[in-house]
């Protein structure tokens, strides 16, 4: 029995009765108190807002099986949002948000407004290999180190005096692509059939690697200026990194599967690196040698600049594996929109010969038919602009931008993005938004002149499409990224007649599946249009 007294007065309790009676007492004054507490807090700490819309999550796993089971995942995740009807949503990747956004006002917000605070990038797997532990500019995160990268590519890598230095080495590339297709055709009187992505993604390859290491080949010259083995090999190495770069594999949601490579990325990228630095890392060591030992004592390229680039002590200030890694990413940014931009476009006109007509006819009255295209014409190519704008607008070489990372908890659009968040703008969704353009799936360079017939150019800061990205970590190549983009442009155009093979009648605007490259490679005929002497023959 258990005694109480009262008042002088003395209760008896069963114990069998009592003593649960005050455990259910005590928890249920405990169950007060946290709701008591739990009520001041919600009076201090006003309720955040939701998170974006998305499919429900998995515990633990979040929306990874769905990921898993619908490839490509950017196609899964463009028709969710369709079904959706949401411009904005948070798709759950292991314990990672991944907010996705399709708007270009809602685009604005996270890359204008609140840009300092999405300037990060994630840590994932593709991203550390390419970057040798993120010692690079695009891949690494938002840290003084970055800005430390982001200041040499600017002031010494992508200036405007080193754009003038590299005049040169630029166009003995634009003649050596006019060379190479001339040889195809097999004279200035003849047509012969050309493989456009092969001639596009060369030159952008030659064009890079002259300004790097001051040379067109790794290997063996060809006569007729085409790539050899070594070069398809460097190219289509180049090519394959990109297609595995944030390539939604589990290893960058769950970080400790990475020993795993459930995906294979990680081979099938470390393999591409390998054979990148297969042909960089010689020249790289020896060049670095040269300086050393006093046998080399003038810069002609790229690389003499980041080997002679000093601290306040006269110290090297990028070590031999941040010169390796470095190029690597010069490398990757400068191969794929130009050359894929031009392969696009070449097909859209074979299929809407008008179009091609006018920009021939903006060709001949802009520079005429006794000289080649130059540089210098570029802020008088208005049409041949547009139709590279619209080829960023409608064939993107890739559906999203890099990731950006929040550094903090932010609301956006009305929407809680919590810190760690990784922020996606689709390229593919941005171009074709029916709200920012009409027709949107129409092929159409018109809709980018100017009624006053001002300058055209590349750029798009508002985002409803993307051709170089905007804010802290927007693309700081766009003046070389124009010239290469419109130079092959002009010149392909200018120097040849384009048909169709004369067993098609229309080319298929079907894309890859991986970097949205047309599906089959364009192959079209080609024929001389100009004076035989306009051609480059050595």
């Amino acid at each position: 029995m258990a005694n109480i007294t009262i008042f002088n007065y003395s209760i008896h309790f069963p114990t069998s009765i009592f003593y649960p009676s005050i455990l259910l007492c005590f928890f249920c004054f405990l169950l007060y108190l946290f709701k008591v507490i739990q009520l001041q807090g919600s009076n201090k700490k006003p309720k955040l807002p939701p998170l974006p819309p998305g499919p429900k999550p998995w515990p633990l796993v979040g929306n990874l099986p769905e990921m898993l089971i619908n490839k490509p995942t950017y196609r899964w995740i463009h028709n969710l949002m369709h079904e959706m009807n949401k411009e904005i949503a948070c798709i759950c990747l292991g314990n990672v948000h991944v907010i996705v956004v399709t708007c270009p006002e809602i685009g604005r917000l996270f890359l204008r407004d609140h840009d300092v605070d999405f300037a990060s990038r994630p840590i994932c797997m593709t991203g550390d290999l390419i970057s040798k532990g993120y010692s690079t500019t695009i891949l690494q995160p938002f840290e003084d180190s970055w800005k430390d990268m982001r200041k040499i590519i600017r002031c010494h890598v992508l200036s405007q005096v080193k754009h003038k230095w590299f005049a040169g080495k630029r166009m003995e590339e634009a003649d050596n692509l006019v060379r190479y297709v001339y040889t195809q055709c097999g004279g200035s009187d003849k047509t012969g059939l050309v493989n456009v992505r092969t001639a596009a993604q060369h030159y952008c390859g030659n064009v890079i690697r002259k300004m790097t290491f001051n040379k067109r080949y790794f290997g063996k010259e060809r006569e007729d200026g085409g790539p050899g083995v070594a070069e398809e090999e460097h190219v289509n190495a180049l090519f394959t990194i990109l297609t595995y770069l944030f390539p939604f594999c589990v290893s960058d949601y769950v970080p400790w599967l990475r020993r795993f490579d459930l995906d294979g990325v990680e081979k099938i990228t470390g393999e591409a690196i390998e054979i990148v630095e297969k042909y960089h890392n010689p020249i790289i060591e020896e060049r670095i040698q040269q300086w050393k030992n006093g046998t080399k004592e003038e810069e002609n390229d790229l690389l003499d600049v980041f080997i002679n680039l000093k601290d306040d002590m006269g110290n090297p200030l990028l070590s031999e594996v941040k010169i390796k890694a470095q190029i690597i990413e010069l490398m990757l940014a400068t191969v794929d929109n130009p050359s894929n931009a031009f392969e696009w476009t070449l097909a859209e006109m074979l299929n809407q010969p008008e179009i091609l007509g006018k920009a021939i006819e903006e060709l001949d009255r802009v520079v005429g038919k006794d000289r080649l295209v130059q540089e210098s014409d570029i802020p008088n190519l208005n049409y041949i602009k547009a139709c590279a704008r619209e080829t960023f607008r409608l064939h993107p070489i890739a559906p999203f931008i890099v990731p950006h990372v929040s550094t903090s908890d932010k609301i956006v659009a009305g929407y809680f993005i919590p810190k760690g968040s990784r922020v996606l703008l689709s390229r593919i969704a941005l171009g074709q938004n029916p709200k920012a353009w009409e027709e949107p799936t129409k092929y159409n360079p018109e809709r980018h002149l100017k009624d006053d017939g001002s300058e055209v150019v590349l750029t798009e800061p508002d985002l409803r499409f993307i051709s170089f990205s905007t804010g802290r970590r927007g693309c700081p190549g766009i003046t070389l990224g124009t010239s290469m983009t419109i130079m092959l442009f002009a010149r392909l155009l200018q120097g040849f007649s384009w048909s169709l093979p004369s067993n098609q009648s229309k080319i298929d605007l079907i894309n890859a599946d991986d970097l949205l490259l047309l599906a089959k490679p364009l192959v079209a005929m080609a024929k001389p249009r100009l004076p035989e002497n306009l051609y480059p023959i050595n």
